[in-house]
């Protein structure tokens, strides 16, 4: 039986940053592909009224992305406002009052972790948490301890089923649609095992710094910000088993047993650095230690993957700005010719800014030439109009569809595997900026064959298959 659909959206946090950015431009999206048709509470401490509020949602639109001239008017209209503390009933009450006859609310909270508690108590004291849906942002706490905190609190007040914790990461196409191109194609899948992967690369890059959220930042770091939900979930879609059924939580189970197979990352398997200029930064504390780089190598210890190193490097400040999956494949038992004059196979996925799927393999060009590395380009093309990352986590979430949201034993898988090495004082290395990170990062943490560094020029050769078209 299909989820029902929430009948109203109470968005927490509404006079934010994320709403002018994010929030508003997705809302004006889901109304204009007749996705949002309930009314839209806005919440917010700010002293507002509602013109002030439409005024807010109308500039964001102008700024990100351009106003709808039909959907605008629309999403107008169903937008209110309630002003007040969260910490106080009347404020909740006011809220109850809004919704009207509403009885699946969806309440949205871009606010803190730190007021969730609130929230969510007031919102059961004001009768406004009864069949409603609760959709939170990440982070999902600071270390374990703190996302366990979370959860109880979340948990006090609502069924695991009704929380939707948000990673909009999860919602973009390219990474949406990793699982499908693996089932989907036995070619890839039939070599992507331990038998034939040697090891596997994943590179998240920025060529920025920390664009004036210095503050936000040094309490975060590379590996709280980035690694342990965005990469992990890159992660989990190019290594877990194929789900039993094609539903949300067989989904997610297969992600959660590959988290679970994955032992906590020591010390010896880090590199943190910072890059030059960063302690310049307005926000940064003068003697910070949060880390703008990190490399790490896991293992993932199932019998897929048993035996297969997985190097994960991700930064800010770097050459380029790119999300990159490398595996490289086991050299092939070879005798007449020696393995350093074999090039060695490789498996690309290019998943952001573009798209691209491409096999690496030795060839040679002409007789007694040395062999080279040609890169079959198997798919790439330019990203096509797609679901904006919030119209598709939100819309999924008010119909109850938990596919790309974090289930609470995933999360917490997580922070397990991060956390003890998040306590321990690791050395942070320095790196000028727009490099691969500290100089010697290869004498600690280094894949066979060395980095893959996206756009460096690794194949000598490159051959672009264009695909194929309906006649």
């Amino acid at each position: 039986m299909p989820n029902p659909h929430s009948d109203a959206l109470v968005f927490f946090g509404a006079t934010g940053d994320l709403a002018y950015k994010k929030i508003f431009p997705a809302l004006q999206s889901m109304v204009r592909h007749g996705k949002l048709d309930v009314p839209v509470i806005g919440v917010a401490k700010a002293g507002w009224t509602l013109e002030q509020l439409k005024a807010r949602a109308l500039d964001s639109l102008r700024t990100h992305g351009g106003v709808d001239e039909v959907a605008w008017p629309k999403l107008a209209a169903l937008l209110s406002y309630v002003d007040g503390e969260y910490g106080d009933l009347s404020t909740f009450e006011a809220i109850r009052k809004q919704l009207g006859s509403a009885q699946r609310p969806a309440h949205y909270l871009a606010i803190p972790p730190v007021l969730f508690g609130t929230v969510v108590e007031q919102l059961v004291k004001a009768d406004c948490a009864t069949n409603a849906r609760i959709i939170v942002e990440k982070p999902f706490g600071h270390d374990l301890q703190s996302a366990q905190e979370l959860n109880r609190i979340l948990h006090t007040f609502f069924d695991e089923s009704a929380i939707f914790r948000i990673d909009h990461y999860l919602a973009k196409n390219s990474v949406y649609n990793l699982v499908s191109f693996r089932f989907s194609n036995a070619i890839f899948e039939g070599l992507w095992n331990r038998d034939h992967i040697e090891s596997v690369q994943i590179t998240m890059a920025e060529d920025f710094g920390v664009q004036g959220r210095g503050a936000f930042y040094d309490a975060t770091g590379t590996i709280r910000d980035v690694v342990q939900n965005h990469i992990f979930q890159v992660l989990s879609n190019l290594t877990m088993e194929a789900p039993a059924r094609n539903d949300s939580e067989s989904l997610r189970d297969e992600k959660v047993k590959v988290l679970k197979s994955i032992p906590p990352v020591t010390a010896n398997n880090l590199v943190r650095g910072q890059f030059e200029g960063y302690l310049n930064e307005p926000g940064v504390r003068p003697s910070s230690t949060t880390e703008t780089f990190a490399a790490l190598r896991i293992d993932i210890n199932s019998w897929r993957w048993q035996g297969v190193p997985f190097f994960i490097r991700a930064g800010k400040n770097l050459p380029t700005t790119c999300l990159e999956v490398m595996a490289r494949v086991r050299r092939p038992p070879i005798t007449d010719v020696s393995p350093e004059s074999t090039p060695q196979n490789y498996l690309r996925i290019r998943l952001n800014p573009e798209m691209a799927v491409a096999v690496a393999l030795s060839a040679t060009p002409a007789t007694g030439a040395k062999r080279q590395l040609v890169e079959l380009v198997a798919a790439q093309h330019s990203r096509p109009a797609e679901m904006e990352a919030y119209e598709r986590v939100l819309s999924d979430a008010m119909a109850g569809d938990a596919t790309l949201f974090a289930r609470q034993d995933y999360v917490e898988e997580a922070w397990r595997i991060v956390d003890p090495v998040l306590k321990q004082d690791t050395p942070v290395l320095p790196y000028a900026p727009h490099t691969w990170g500290p100089a010697h990062v290869d004498d600690i943490i280094c894949p066979p064959g060395s980095w893959h560094n996206p756009h460096s020029g690794e194949t000598e050769q490159v051959r672009v298959v264009q695909p194929v078209r309906p006649a």
